[in-house]
């Protein structure tokens, strides 16, 4: 007769300590609600007598959360891979019966991105988003605060004094890198091209500062040029980089600090630029991806949206099920993912 599972087994099975086991089964000390649900809901699966001890139901005892996010351009390959990333790390939520609310605006205007983040009131239990630092934006949140609704930002900082914590890049960090690898390829004296989204995206923002300030610092034979706002489209970066290249007969590199990038891709490889300019970006997609094996980008600069995921529905879970914490996170910084050619 095969031997039951015992406390070990049971622990291993939930990923949880065999400790917590044997507070759960005798009471010594409070196991928080998720977790006894969980353990509850594991014993049942692998037929560890706990499951009928402690009486439980098992799943239908944990608490419901929705989470709200909101992204960018659902159509760009950035947000198409980070919609998927979501959908599959809030089926990996163990210790809550999660639902996803998910929508996308169309526009980077502040008025547009307000109104959708009203408009997830009512529909969600805690909010993340992606959006630009505007004061349309910081009164939406601070409205949305005043409702008990709390909201994160995603990528790029908004509303700072009201919002309830960061998740993303250190973005000035970002810049720097940048600024490193550009001083390393562009080694001859030169022009150096910055694309941002927008002046209102704080991230990259800081990613310009930082990489300005190590050029200024590491490679004072690199001179960047006025910073070019592409509104993160394809071609708006490939015009841009065409006028560049014809304008600047020794253009030596060109950074685009959010999205745009395949505009750029597009560009260099309509000049026969590669390895003449140097390209680094801030994504890994099928184009940047393609553009790392043709020789036409150098860095990708990525965010690990795995990762940045299972932090998100970790630390909104957290705020949702502790609505009476009011102190803000703060940030929690993922370090990126650097892919050249040879990585990929």
């Amino acid at each position: 007769m095969p031997r039951r599972p015992g406390m070990s087994e049971l622990a291993q099975a939930a990923g949880v300590s065999v400790a917590t086991i044997d507070r759960l089964l005798n009471g010594r000390q409070a196991v928080a609600a998720a977790t006894r649900a969980h353990v509850i809901d594991v014993a049942h699966r692998i037929g560890h007598p706990a499951a009928a001890r402690l009486g439980a139901a098992g799943t239908a005892q944990l608490p419901e959360i929705r989470f709200g996010v909101v992204l960018h351009k659902q159509g760009q390959d950035f947000y198409k891979a980070f919609a998927q990333e979501l959908h599959r790390a809030v089926a990996e939520v163990y210790w809550a019966r999660p639902h996803l609310v998910l929508e996308f605006s169309a526009s980077q205007a502040p008025s547009e991105m307000a109104a959708l983040l009203r408009s997830m009131e009512g529909r969600c239990d805690v909010l993340a988003a992606t959006a630009v630092n505007h004061p349309e934006v910081t009164a939406a949140v601070e409205d949305l605060n005043a409702r008990g609704l709390r909201v994160f930002s995603l990528l790029s900082e908004f509303a700072p004094s009201v919002r309830a914590g960061y998740l993303g890049l250190d973005n000035l960090k970002v810049g720097r890198t940048a600024g490193w690898l550009m001083a390393l390829t562009a080694r001859q004296p030169g022009k150096v091209a910055l694309f941002v989204g927008g002046h209102r995206w704080h991230g990259h923002e800081l990613r310009e500062s930082g990489f300005r300030s190590f050029l200024r610092e590491c490679a004072p034979h690199l001179d960047v040029t006025d910073t070019m706002v592409n509104l993160e489209t394809r071609q708006l970066t490939y015009e841009a980089t065409l006028a560049l290249a014809a304008r600047h007969q020794d253009l030596r590199g060109v950074y685009v600090a959010g999205g745009g990038m395949e505009g750029a891709i597009a560009a260099l490889r309509e000049l026969r630029a590669a390895g003449r300019i140097a390209l680094i970006v801030s994504a890994l997609t099928p184009e940047s991806r393609a553009g790392l094996a043709e020789g036409l980008v150098d860095m990708v600069i990525d965010t690990p949206l795995d990762r940045l995921c299972r932090a998100l529905f970790q630390t909104m879970g957290d705020a949702a099920l502790n609505r009476q914490a009011e102190a803000r996170i703060g940030e929690i910084f993922l370090p990126p993912q650097l892919h050249v050619a040879e990585s990929i």
